[in-house]
């Protein structure tokens, strides 16, 4: 079963490529029509059309004069990104709510996304093999029992002794027990909303010494909330609120949706827009209630009131500036929260024997070090590229380490690690295949779970062993004295592999009281 879940995650992975852009529209010289060509055949100089939710076939610089990119799987970063004309655009980005035109700078098989599948496979052939649990305990025990039956016969000068001895020295706890543990281990897993590929993840989550987040989705929520509104009289929270998001909900980007979603939290009706407008990458104009609504950047409001002011910004928010009638109004901040269970997630950890927690994240300082603070991590490293994630792992000597991502960037150093968990409840479908384990909840305190689940799992393991293993060399003991024929013996073995199996299904369901499950965090939220 557990090759069979390996052989099936590697088959996947590979397929990675089958679920990129396979097509680019290619613009001819001189003219605005497109022709669909494969990815493969753009060549550097070309002009590519990127159509409204599309994703960035190769990587290019923007020849439009603005655009906002979703570039969320591959650096982290939570918020749109705005690039200016001849700024660079990386392959797998999406593209906002209107057209935009790149000019290619390298080959599909050279952009930016080939490289993360390049990296996750190179990571995956160089992951250092599991020494499994049993095999810790088969040699030491298989020389055990020769030594003693070897002895029974020089002294008794009976090779039958040899006989009577041996049929006592039962394999079974490594053979079954263990095993039967850690599928008892995976099972209770599945229950709990966690995917494991293996009995070995288990092993490794037990002994966890160090763990690596993402940032974005990870640890935030992965998705901009609205956290303040700041408003000039005559305005209202409530008031500009209503007309913002009036003018916003025919808008598809992202800021936009989380403006109408705070207005209908607060229950708020909006009007109708009227002659509405939209300028790419740059803000939104309509008519609300007969008032004239401006709404998007600094320079876009600074447009229509050269009076507005910049707002004062912590780590990790941004700004959404509103003008009604031509005069600055106000700002609308938001920010990806962080999630309310990621501090005791981390501070949990650390009771479970993890020494060191560390965030990498390809979002800026600023934002990085807010997250870090609210969280408990004192280890940032941000502004990252996959590739600068799988050297920070590799320079990390308290190990094993576990690494717990969500997007397509996260999946090369979720290959290279000891222990790679996904959140793959939204995450890229990448990072839960190059993963040891997926978590299948948005809620990343099942990390937490995860390695209490390893913990007992081996825990019980470890009882089964030595249960079997300690019968065993006492009877083997018995029967070398001549007190335990092997006829009587093959029955007794049989007697310690029953006692041993059944510990071991206690893996099914150990640790009930250890945490909460997950159905009653649930309810109780």
């Amino acid at each position: 079963m557990e090759d069979f879940a390996a052989g099936r995650a590697q088959r996947e992975l590979t397929e990675l490529l089958d679920r990129e852009p396979q097509t680019a529209h290619r613009l001819q010289p001189g003219s605005s029509d497109a022709e669909d060509i494969t990815a493969a055949d753009v060549r550097i100089g070309d002009r590519i059309l990127v159509r409204s939710g599309e994703v960035v076939p190769v990587d290019g610089t923007l020849d439009s004069s603005s655009a906002a990119f979703d570039e969320s799987s591959l650096t982290g970063e939570s918020l749109p990104r705005t690039r200016s004309q001849c700024e660079q655009v990386l392959s797998g980005s999406v593209n906002g709510n209107t057209s935009a035109i790149i000019i290619a700078t390298a080959r599909a098989a050279d952009s930016q996304y080939q490289a993360i599948v390049a990296l996750v496979k190179q990571a995956a052939i160089n992951k250092a093999p599991v020494v499994r649990l049993a095999d810790r305990y088969a040699l030491p025990f298989t020389v055990i029992s020769l030594l003693l039956a070897g002895m029974a016969w020089a002294f008794s000068g009976d090779p039958v002794r040899f006989a009577d001895v041996l049929v006592l020295a039962t394999p079974c706890p490594l053979l079954l027990a263990a095993p039967v543990a850690f599928m008892g281990g995976m099972s209770r897993a599945a229950r709990e909303g966690i995917i494991v590929k293996g009995g070995g993840v288990l092993e490794m989550l037990a002994r966890t010494r160090t763990a690596v987040f993402d940032k974005t989705g990870t640890l935030t929520e992965g998705r901009p909330s609205i956290t303040r509104i700041n408003t000039l009289p005559p305005w209202s929270q409530t008031e500009l609120l209503t007309l913002v998001a009036s003018a916003e909900q025919l808008s598809s980007h992202v800021l936009a949706a989380s403006i109408v979603e705070a207005a209908a939290a607060r229950r708020l009706t909006l009007q109708p827009a009227l002659r509405s407008s939209e300028v790419a990458a740059r803000g939104v104009e309509a008519t609300v209630a007969e008032h004239l609504v401006s709404v998007g950047t600094l320079a876009f409001i600074q447009a229509v009131d050269p009076a507005t002011v910049p707002a004062t910004l912590s780590g990790g928010e941004m700004a959404i500036y509103a003008a009604v009638d031509g005069r600055f109004a106000g700002t609308i901040i938001a920010t990806d929260t962080v999630r309310p269970e990621a501090a005791g997630t981390i501070a949990g950890l650390r009771r479970l024997g993890v020494e060191r927690v560390l965030m990498l994240t390809g979002d800026a300082r600023a934002t990085a070090d807010h997250v870090a603070r609210a969280v408990g991590i004192t280890e940032v490293r941000a502004d990252c590229l996959p590739r600068d994630k799988v050297e920070a792992v590799r320079t990390i000597t308290e190990r094993p380490v576990l690494m717990v991502g969500d997007g397509v960037n996260d999946s090369p150093v979720l290959a290279s690690v000891d222990i790679g968990i996904a959140m793959g409840a939204r995450g890229a479908t990448a990072a839960s295949e190059a993963a040891s384990a997926v978590i299948l909840l948005d809620d990343v305190s099942v990390v937490l779970r995860a390695v209490q689940i390893g913990h007992d799992t081996v825990r019980i393991a470890l009882q089964s062993i030595w249960l079997g293993i300690g019968l065993s060399v006492g009877l083997m003991v018995v029967a070398a004295f001549g007190y335990i024929f092997a006829t009587l013996g093959a029955g007794i073995q049989e007697l310690i592999d029953l006692a041993t199996i059944l510990n071991a299904l206690r893996a099914v369901s150990a640790g009930k009281r250890s945490l909460p499950s997950v159905a009653a965090r649930r309810s109780a939220a």
